[in-house]
């Protein structure tokens, strides 16, 4: 049975219009060659091949999409959108010819996953890419929880209300303060567990950004996190949005090209459960917007920092806290 994407406390920007949310999804089980041969049969559109493991897709309704391998050593200097998580550190320090980069492709496909970038779209059409998911599985694609070896994701960049610091701030306290909650809900699978690319916030960063005085000051929003996240190794990474609002000042500290500004929350922590056919981006939505519930309720939020300080200094975990009924 669909479900509706919630509404999220602020809906629109301050242009009146929906505000956007991008989609990354990460399978296996088709190569990209395939994946876009389904999605043009399916729902037309133009396709304009960039090398032997990156297509564009320009589509009426969608907008431009990208469909490649995760891997950003197999595509050169063509340049995507993709955020090449997967393996790409693993090469960093080597050069290969140009003309290996499609063999190294054709070899890794299966082991990298592909991965569909979609453009934004407004938070209120995010169902219309239910059909796209359930093209794909009906196809062979493979999720997350399909092998022990598929550490693979759904991320979603989610564009900010207002940019404010104080929006920002709301958010990211809101988002440590249910961290585990939508762990818990999300199940995220234990490869995904044990690889970096959901690390959890430091705990000493939490009590830094939950303590009573914290300011809402752009600047020391961004100092305190590069300080203690110099990574885009985060459930919830901050960093294209820093990047976005000071460009110098994160720049100075971290010089990592696949990090690119955008005024979105990049929100990396679901599986990409696509064996589940209850499944799809409007869940993982939903579930995004608990957070956002919080970070809109001034008076919600402050007794739950209270309450997470009182426990933290009392020594109890979070998972403890929820079990005692503290929250």
């Amino acid at each position: 049975m669909p479900v509706s994407p919630k509404s999220p406390p602020v809906a629109k920007t301050a242009k009146g219009q929906d505000r956007r949310v991008g989609v990354e999804l990460e399978f296996a089980g088709l190569s990209v060659e395939q994946t876009v041969d389904l999605l043009l049969d399916a729902f037309g559109g133009e396709a304009e091949k960039i090398d032997a493991h990156r297509t564009i897709l320009r589509h009426e309704e969608w907008g431009e999409a990208t469909v490649e391998l995760d891997l950003q050593y197999v595509h050169g200097n063509s340049g995507a959108e993709g955020t090449a998580d997967s393996s790409s550190s693993l090469f960093r320090d080597f050069e290969l010819p140009d003309d290996w980069r499609g063999p190294l492709g054709d070899a890794l496909t299966g082991l990298v996953p592909v991965e569909i970038v979609f453009p934004p779209i407004p938070w209120s059409s995010l169902g219309a890419l239910d059909d796209v998911f359930a093209l794909l599985r009906r196809h062979g694609a493979l999720g997350t929880r399909e092998s022990a070896f598929y550490a693979f994701g759904l991320h979603l960049n989610v564009e900010v209300a207002t940019g404010a610091p104080e929006e920002i701030l709301r958010v990211l306290q809101a988002y440590l303060l249910l961290s585990e909650n939508l762990r818990d809900a999300v199940a995220v699978d234990i490869t995904r567990r044990i690889l970096p690319h959901t690390a959890h916030f430091p705990e000493s960063y939490a009590r830094r950004i939950l303590s009573p005085d914290y300011p809402a000051d752009l600047e020391t929003m961004i100092d305190d996190y590069l300080e203690m996240n110099p990574t885009r190794n985060r459930e919830l990474d901050m960093l294209p949005l820093f990047t976005h609002l000071a460009p110098e000042r994160v720049r100075s500290r971290i010089t990592d090209v696949l990090i690119k500004p955008r005024p979105t929350y990049h929100y990396r922590l679901p599986n990409a459960d696509l064996g589940d056919p209850d499944w799809s981006a409007v869940t993982e939505w939903n579930r995004w917007v608990t957070v956002e519930e919080l970070a809109a309720d001034p008076e919600r939020l402050g007794a739950a920092i209270v309450s997470f300080r009182a426990a933290r200094q009392a020594g109890i975990s979070g998972r403890l806290r929820r079990l005692f009924g503290v929250e």
